[in-house]
């Protein structure tokens, strides 16, 4: 008979390409390879689109023919505001946010764990009450008539998209405070690499 891994140790898995460490994790794996799908392909086809429409519309259209397309302008703030809402909750597990760590180094082991779960429940405790606005704006924001200046796209789904891309992003902070407190570190997802 073989014998099982040890208790509190992780063991390497591959998750689209990408090694993470997860003490038999199975949210944590389909969180990891459900945020990569979204963020790279809804990502790059948002990102893509974008640059095809601000080439096409600056040099062809605006240069050599001097006659843009009305409103790509407004298309443009739309494929930046999807871009950046599929990106967060990836960025949040790749560790691509700011984290300032000046006094980590002098502070005791059990300190700077603790304090790390601090902090990161005051950020899920914050960007609970940013997606709960987001969301109360999006509901709102029809009633306003908040739309883009040319075209009249309306903003509320936009608002939504955001809200549920911070929601997103709260559940990767508990996921990361579940982990710190039982294994005492929440691996971050390296893509196209190694786990730190």
């Amino acid at each position: 008979m073989r014998a099982g891994p040890v208790a509190g140790t992780f063991r390497p898995r591959k998750v689209l390409g990408m090694e993470t460490e997860h003490k038999s994790n199975k949210v944590v794996a389909v969180l990891d390879r459900v945020l990569m799908w979204v963020s790279l392909v809804g990502g790059g086809l948002g990102l893509g689109s974008l640059v095809v429409l601000s080439v096409f519309n600056v040099l062809i259209m605006r240069k050599a023919l001097n006659n843009p397309i009305i409103g790509a302008e407004d298309v443009m703030v739309i494929l930046l505001i999807v871009i950046v809402a599929l990106s967060i909750a990836l960025g949040a597990r790749t560790g691509a946010h700011i984290e300032i760590e000046v006094l980590e180094s002098s502070m005791s082991e059990r300190f700077a764990k603790w304090s790390l779960v601090f902090v990161k429940a005051l950020g899920v405790a914050i960007l609970a009450i940013m997606a709960w606005q987001l969301w109360h704006a999006g509901g709102s924001a029809a009633r306003f008539g908040e739309t883009t200046q040319l075209l009249l796209i309306p903003y509320g789904p936009f608002y939504y998209l955001l809200a549920l891309s911070i929601a997103v992003y709260v559940l990767v902070l508990i996921l990361d405070i579940w982990q710190i407190v039982l294994f005492g570190k929440a691996p971050k997802l390296k893509v196209g690499g190694e786990l730190e």
